[in-house]
């Protein structure tokens, strides 16, 4: 084990070495990548990210250490310095700063950390809440929101083995109120990957491909719900009616729109992540809210995707009260599988990479990157929005409009997923609608894609490669995938 100067002159290295080569890519012209070089003396594995009141960036890694980040908004990464804060806890997915405490989510416990001496590194710790256990199963996870509007963290946590529900409150959705109580809050949680709120307050998960779960998915953290998985059903008997009666058991090799309708408290996936076309396993989110300063995806939501290291951009809109919508690609090539996102005041999104036992399209084995807004604005399908016979298309720049009205200039297709108890599933119940109608706003900002017959808990897999700009630009991602599983009545 190194000893503390040991391990201070491994972050003063960390810094030395070379950040690795990684070809242009179109874009780069948008969103620029920073990379913060790493070493090997240091395993920065970025499971959380928070930032403190004097504007350092706080990482939190898998190892159960975390380093301060002192200048987090440097143009030049390779001169920001990294000072260890707190070491010797237990996997930390989940960081939270509240006057004056730096709260963490562990494996086994929420605790608070505050830095009474003034040097620099963590000197007291408190137990916060104990409220579920663990097994020792590598597959505990256990991932911590920030606070949300009442001052609660949430908590989600994975099941045992991913599959099973073994230990107390494994495969459930908890809240921690400022006084520790736990709250129990939501079950059918199976892998989680990360959790953020929307710009309305609303909470979120990803959640992996499994059982139950026929691809990476969105889901909404409702209160009193059931998410998909059944695995954690045994917990209702203890929650003493906390969130209503236990959910009927859903019917495998079912549709979870069928499935919906049967039982009441399950709340769909609001956005299905295509398997492989998307990514392989769902991550962290963070909510657009930097008033422009990223760009035109003001309170949209980004997520990671560990294995394809990716983030993604989703647009969501409520549909008879639930949520869904379209997720779009949005940038690629960062360092390691992209796990924990936070964006910073300046509008920069920071996303902290792992592949120890996941693997990953990231060569290296742990990263820490940030993406800029360079001001140039990429052609794009800004909203994809459901419509009672279509949806309508939103863009970042002015279309063409003869290409744009073009029904050859798109491909639609939809399926869906199996909803059961073995892992995953294919894409099935294939449809090819078609386009009948395209109506181009007047301020060539919109498309009204007039559809033959929606699907109803279908994919919506659009493919818009023949549209261009005014400039004559291609779209900078052609494709979208909307989740519909509501139509609007209106």
């Amino acid at each position: 084990m190194l000893n503390k100067s040991t391990l201070l002159t491994a972050c003063l290295a960390l810094l030395a070495a070379p950040a690795f080569a990684q070809k242009s890519d179109p874009e780069d012209q948008y969103y620029r990548m920073l990379r913060f070089p790493m070493s090997e003396q240091i395993v920065l594995e970025a499971g959380a990210l928070e930032f403190m009141p004097d504007g350092k960036l706080a990482v939190a890694t898998r190892r159960g250490d975390i380093y301060l980040v002192d200048q987090p908004l440097t143009e030049k990464p390779d001169e920001a310095t990294l000072s260890v804060y707190a070491s010797g806890l237990h996997e930390v997915l989940g960081l939270a700063w509240r006057e004056p405490w730096l709260y963490c989510v562990q494996r086994c416990e929420v605790t608070r950390m505050k830095d009474e001496d003034r040097d620099g590194r963590a000197d007291l710790f408190e137990s916060v809440s104990d409220g579920w256990e663990i097994g020792g199963d590598y597959h505990e996870y256990a991932f911590g929101s920030k606070f949300d509007k009442d001052g609660n963290l949430w908590v989600t946590l994975c099941l045992t083995g991913s599959f099973t529900s073994e230990v107390k409150y494994r495969g459930w959705c908890l809240r921690i109120t400022p006084e520790g109580k736990v709250l129990p809050t939501c079950s059918g949680l199976r892998s989680p990957g990360g959790m953020g709120a929307n710009a309305e307050g609303d909470m979120f998960y990803t959640d992996n491909q499994g059982p139950w779960n026929g691809t990476s998915g969105l889901k909404w953290l409702r209160p009193g719900k059931f998410v998909g998985h059944p695995g954690g059903f045994r917990w209702y008997d203890i929650t003493a009616g906390a969130i209503g009666p236990r959910p009927a058991e859903p019917q495998s090799n079912s549709r979870m729109m069928v499935e919906a309708k049967k039982i009441p408290e399950l709340e769909p996936t609001a956005i299905y992540f295509p398997y492989n076309k998307m990514g392989q396993s769902a991550s962290g989110i963070a909510c657009d809210l930097s008033g422009g300063k990223f760009g035109l995806f003001e309170k949209q939501l980004f997520v990671g995707d560990q294995t394809h290291s990716t983030v993604m951009r989703v647009d969501l809109e409520r549909v008879q009260g639930h949520y869904q919508g379209a997720c779009f690609p949005f940038r690629q090539g960062f360092g390691s599988g992209s796990l924990s996102l936070i964006q910073a005041n300046d509008g920069s999104l920071f996303v902290g990479g792992t592949n120890r036992g996941w693997g990953s399209r990231g060569p290296q084995p742990y990263s820490l990157d940030r993406i800029v807004w360079t001001g140039k604005t990429p052609f794009e399908i800004h909203q994809m929005r459901a419509r009672p016979d279509g949806f309508e298309l939103t863009f970042t720049e002015k279309v063409d409009p003869a290409t744009a009205g073009d029904a050859k200039s798109y491909k639609l297709n939809t399926y869906t997923y199996i909803y059961q108890s073995v892992y995953g599933s294919p894409e099935v119940d294939a449809t090819e609608p078609a386009i009948t109608k395209i109506e181009v706003s007047p301020d060539g900002l919109k498309a009204r894609l007039t559809i033959d017959k929606l699907q109803e808990g279908h994919v919506h897999e659009l493919h818009a490669a023949g549209v261009r700009s005014a400039a004559g630009q291609p779209l900078l991602h052609p494709q979208a995938y909307y989740t519909l599983n509501y139509i609007p009545e209106t």
